[in-house]
């Protein structure tokens, strides 16, 4: 066992909505796949924080309640899963609130987090973090320190850091897994960098993170672990989806299992309360232009 205490993190959604076509509906394999995670986690003892999309929620009601009573924290993951970026910024903050809604009232809980999807806060929308900190929540899980075609902010801090709103409010902000490599800053121990790695990769470099007196948010969706999704869709599947959301889905079950056996775990409400106090602001909300640089305060 590894002493290093690190995050797990599940973003649940449906594979063909979120990926193919943001308007088809949501099935049911979500549920199947979730639930099957669901028993894996308990074998394993360990918890996690579950981001759920709120179409997800509303289609499948007692997903996320199944969720929190197995013992893991739900946050939430926006609503339809398109881009954030591609938003006005009412409608972004209409469905925050929205999905932020219906989690609440199907767990019976507060809602305390957010991650965007496909991790789409890049530096030219780091303002919608505003909308987080309005809407109640204390902390976020959406910056990718990485340059990718898709997304991504490079030169953002990676390690968990505070955000200061214009109202003075902090967020916490969970940056997701990477490592500095030379000049370069490496994705590790989520998704697709977890399935198409080799383990020893993943455990090395989540090592390495704990070496740095840091902590990676760990994350994958259940949709990895069904390994006949793409023989049973009846969805039309272009080749470069092939490759990238199929590759090596028959890999996650082995490698989380010894993921979930040679770290420990927190969630990300849990990781708030025992480190707040001790981080950085990194992200100043008030600043022009926004940017990520270093900025110290008093806690």
């Amino acid at each position: 066992m590894i002493s290093s205490s690190h995050l797990l993190t599940v973003d649940v959604e449906d594979w063909p909505q979120s990926t193919l076509d943001h308007d088809l509906p949501i099935g049911d394999r979500v549920v199947t796949n979730t639930q099957r995670l669901l028993e894996i986690l308990a074998q394993n003892r360990v918890r996690g924080t579950f981001f759920v999309l709120g179409r997800v929620a509303e289609r499948h009601r007692r997903l996320s309640f199944e969720i929190a009573a197995a013992g893991h924290e739900v946050a939430t993951h926006g609503y339809s899963h398109e881009s954030v970026e591609d938003m006005p910024i009412k409608r972004f903050k209409e469905e925050l609130h929205r999905s932020v809604e219906v989690l609440r009232q199907q767990i019976g809980k507060p809602i305390l987090g957010h991650r965007a999807a496909d991790f789409s806060i890049s530096e030219r929308s780091l303002s919608i973090l505003e909308c987080l900190v309005e809407e109640g929540l204390i902390y976020d899980s959406s910056i990718f320190p990485i340059q990718h075609p898709r997304y991504g902010i490079p030169g953002a801090c990676r390690r968990p850091h505070l955000v200061r709103a214009s109202s003075k409010a902090l967020l916490v902000e969970f940056p997701l897994p990477t490592i500095g490599f030379g000049p370069l800053t490496l994705p590790v121990a989520g998704g697709g960098y977890f399935r198409c790695f080799p383990y020893w990769w993943t455990k090395r470099a989540l090592g390495m993170i704990g070496a740095e007196g840091s902590t990676a948010a760990c994350y994958l969706h259940p949709y990895e672990l069904d390994t006949a999704e793409l023989n049973e869709t009846p969805y039309r599947i272009p080749t470069s989806l092939r490759w990238s959301q199929f590759t090596n889905r028959r890999s996650v079950r082995s490698k989380l299992a010894r993921l979930l056996k040679d770290f420990r775990f927190l969630t990300m409400g849990e990781a708030c309360k025992q480190m707040r106090a001790n981080l950085q602001i990194a992200l100043d909300l008030e600043r022009c232009p926004i940017s990520y640089q270093t900025v110290t305060s008093s806690m």
